[in-house]
Formats: structure tokens, sequence, C-alpha cells
């Protein structure tokens, strides 16, 4: 229950990540992940989600059942639904990130504070066929309680990245070959008129101030999604999601 506690309030660094719900659960079982503890609520594992509970057993998890006023305490929601579980995380380098898919297009987040915003646009790069993300500075935890929820097992399969500097990443991603795109609110090349059939990274400024300029001016070319006024800006998760889209349709559309 501490441990469990503890990783609700804050994930420092390591391996183990909490999963609350049913279904991230059975994502990270689908995805190979080992899990070490799983709790549930006495009578769901004997009704509900008696499967699951057998499925975790099987994969070599200590499966424990506990009254609900117990399984409160050990979940980081106020209405649990019925399991939370102690998961061991594979890591991803940034070498690893950086290199992975062909011809790559990678996310880089800088201080992206939200852990829903996070986790959202984690789903959306993995929906949209990107082959990584690496999150900065700044940017909240992709592997906490909270982004999880948001990516929806996402974050399990596609490669996701740390990095202290993103000026690393960035470098790593030029010396890679790969075009570095910078996203602004206004002035930067529309969004239909850029090309990401080429190798391409996408830095996506935070919440609020987005990108700053010392960011942009590293960047080979400037990026802005045009809106009707008097909108000024996006979500990020949308503005994420929207640039996905676009250089997924304009990679189908070659591949075809």
């Amino acid at each position: 229950m501490k441990r469990l506690r503890a990783l609700a309030r804050d994930r420092v660094d390591g391996d183990e990540i909490l999963l609350d719900g049913p279904h991230l659960v059975q994502e990270a079982l689908d995805a190979g992940l080992e899990l070490q503890v799983a709790a549930f609520a006495a009578d769901a594992a004997l009704g509900r989600l008696a499967g699951l509970a057998v499925a975790c057993a099987s994969r070599g998890a200590r499966v424990v059942t506990a009254p609900e006023s117990v399984l409160l305490m050990m979940s980081p929601v106020k209405q649990p639904s019925g399991v939370v579980a102690l998961a061991r995380l594979r890591s991803t380098t940034l070498a690893a990130a950086v290199a992975a898919g062909a011809p790559q297009l990678l996310l880089l987040l800088d201080h992206v504070q939200d852990p829903g915003n996070v986790g959202a646009i984690i789903r959306a790069a993995e929906a949209c066929g990107a082959t990584a993300v690496i999150t900065g500075p700044g940017t909240a935890d992709p592997f906490g309680w909270k982004a999880l929820r948001g990516s929806m097992g996402s974050a399990f399969r596609l490669p996701v990245a740390t990095t202290r500097n993103l000026d690393d990443a960035i470098q790593a991603a030029r010396d890679a070959g790969l075009r570095i795109f910078a996203t602004v609110p206004r002035d930067g090349t529309t969004l239909t008129r850029s090309r990401f059939t080429q190798p391409s990274a996408i830095l996506l400024g935070g919440e609020g101030p987005g990108l700053s300029e010392e960011l942009v001016a590293t960047a080979d070319e400037s990026l802005t999604i045009p809106m009707q006024r008097p909108v000024e800006s996006l979500n990020v998760a949308i503005a994420a999601a929207l640039i996905l889209y676009e250089a997924s349709r304009q990679r189908l559309d070659v591949a075809l």
C-alpha cells in the first residue's frame, strides 16, 4: 500500500509504475510488461475481473484481494475501478527513440506540464504512426499514473524517452538526418504546406508560453496551424493531433 500511494503522489526516477483500472492492467499484460503486484477488490476478483486476476497470476504477479476501503487507499482515483497494480517499465534510451522507425516521425515535448496532455499526445502519436516521443525538462512524467491513463496503453508500445536536456535530443535528431520543425502560433509555414514525408522531428511547447525563442531558433523550419480569428492558440494535445494527422495523411499518400 505504501509503495502504491507513493507512486500515486509522485513517481521518482526508477522503473516502477502504477497502473489503475482493468484496461490499463490488461494493456500492460498485452505489451509484455512485468507485473509485480495486482490488488483487486475482493468482489471484483471473484466476479467481473476474475479472468484478469487469473491472467495476472499466470504472468507471475502477486495477486492480492482487498476490501473496497483498502483499495480506495491504494488507488489514486476517488472511485477505484476494481484493480490497481505495480509494474516494471521497459525504458527507452534517447538514441533508441531517435533511431526508431523509418522514415522517423518524432515528437519532442518541452514544458508540457499537464500529464493528461502528455498522455493524449502519446496516444495520438501512436494512432498517427509517429515513431517515438521524447519528453524534455518541465514536461510531466509520461509514466506517471495520470499520463498513463491518458495514453491508454500507447506508452507501453510506442518508444517514449525522457531527457534532462532537449538540446541533446535535437542534436541527436539532426545527426540522424531528421528535419526539425518548431511549432509557433503565427508566421510559420502553414501545416498543409509543410512536408512531413521526410524524416522529421516536431518540437511542441507547453501550455501557455509555447516554445522559447531559443528552441525555435534551433529548428530548420517553423510550423503554424492556421486558425480563424479570434482564436490564436490551441491546446497542445489538439495541436499535436492535427500535425500528426497531416503527417500521417502525407505519408499515406506517398505510400499509395
